[in-house]
């Protein structure tokens, strides 16, 4: 018998009998969904955190207060930075493009009858370039407003949307901690980064921020929660780091471990493609077993099969059937029934990635490595666990399966 009768008998076989060939492809269809479902989200999660990464700007050192291993423990790192740190490190480092020190703080802001609690950022004019922020309307802080230390800000445009609804929000008055606030600009969205909703922020000038929002009187200097710094040139992030950190030492006197760390941006990407790269590979592993559960059903179903087709075996034994024809029926109707389930898994795996794209925030792809792979795992099961079933049935002595049927 050719391939093709082989084909033909085996696929009216499997129709003739849909509820069994149906639930024999379920594990099939479950772990071929999962396995696309899984890579996919996983992208998207790779995706979502380089997105949030490159948000904060390009080319940036991070640099904190603490050291590395007080950055590790769950309490606040003590307030080691300056002002002074920030200018320093824009006069003396020739790489440097622009720095932005920033006070962080979190206050209730109120207008009129409403009240919100938000973000409080005092920064400098150079946060615009350097965190790639942008004014909608109005204006954003300016030396002057520094120097003369204005009780101005420039809101989030969600901020200006609960507070103010349609009005137009410029020219008027906010009130954060007892200190009224105009408003001189409305910031661009800008969306989340690492958990911090970026158009829920009121930003105010630095000096401000420290001498009538939070209070601040140090005899070191105005000191801040950290320190953004852009780099004129990729090739020189290296480099700005090294001269950054041995200025800092001098800068504070550091004669054992330092009392700053700075971070690298191209590092933490590298850092967070690794960790969530694993966690692909992790679920994605583990979404497999759903694939060799599904074999192994195929294996069972395939040896009732043969148990109950004994006399048509038999009889197409005694009519002529070769062991070769019989092998090759049975191993068809596996592989058959692994492909299938394979094609109706990745169109559900494929329908869940577009559904989790559209509901959440991750940009969950499609891969297509993800489902030639897939697909083709599920029908090398499909003629790896079904060869025993089928080599069983070539086996069978024809006159045995006549009186045993």
């Amino acid at each position: 018998m050719n391939p093709f009768e082989s084909f033909k008998m085996a696929s009216q076989t499997l129709i003739a009998n849909k509820m069994r060939s149906a639930l024999t492809m379920l594990g099939i269809i479950i772990g071929n969904a999962s396995v696309i479902a899984t890579i996919g989200v996983g992208e998207g999660a790779q995706n979502f955190v380089s997105d949030q990464i490159s948000s904060l700007g390009t080319n940036l050192l991070f640099i904190l207060p603490g050291s590395p291993e007080a950055q590790r423990r769950p309490v606040f790192p003590p307030q080691t930075l300056v002002w002074d740190d920030a200018k320093a490190i824009a006069e003396q480092v020739p790489a440097v493009q622009a720095v932005a020190p920033q006070l962080n703080g979190s206050e209730l802001v109120s207008y009129r009858n409403k009240n919100l609690s938000s973000s409080i950022y005092g920064v400098t004019p150079e946060l615009l370039p350097v965190r790639n922020f942008d004014v909608a309307k109005g204006r954003f802080i300016s030396d002057v407003d520094i120097k003369g230390n204005q009780q101005v800000a420039a809101i989030g445009s969600e901020v200006a949307e609960r507070l103010f609804g349609t009005q137009n929000p410029l020219g008027e008055q906010i009130r954060v901690k007892n200190a009224s606030f105009t408003i001189i600009g409305v910031m661009q969205p800008k969306g989340s980064s690492f958990g911090t909703n970026l158009d829920e922020t009121v930003f105010v000038p630095l000096t401000t921020m420290a001498y009538r929002v939070v209070g601040q009187r140090s005899p070191f200097g105005l000191k801040v929660t950290f320190i953004n710094v852009s780099i004129t040139d990729e090739s020189q992030m290296k480099i700005a780091q090294f001269q950054i950190e041995n200025l800092l030492r001098l800068r504070h006197k550091v004669k054992g471990e330092d009392d700053f760390t700075v971070r690298n941006q191209k590092d933490l990407q590298e850092t967070t493609g690794a960790i969530t790269g694993a966690l692909k590979i992790m679920l994605a592993a583990i979404a497999s077993i759903s694939l060799l559960v599904g074999g192994i059903g195929i294996m069972n179903i395939m040896l009732v099969s043969v148990t109950e087709r004994t006399q048509e075996i038999g009889l197409r034994k005694a009519i002529g059937a070769t062991q070769q024809d019989i092998l090759l029926q049975f191993t068809i109707e596996a592989v058959i029934l692994a492909l299938v389930g394979g094609a109706i898994g990745t169109g559900i795996g494929v329908s869940g990635i577009l559904a989790i794209s559209a509901l959440t925030p991750f940009n969950a792809g499609v891969s297509p490595v993800a489902i030639i792979l897939a697909t083709g795992v599920s029908g090398g099961i499909g003629l790896f666990f079904g060869v025993f079933p089928a080599q069983r049935a070539a086996k069978l002595d024809p006159i045995v399966a006549l009186r045993t049927a």
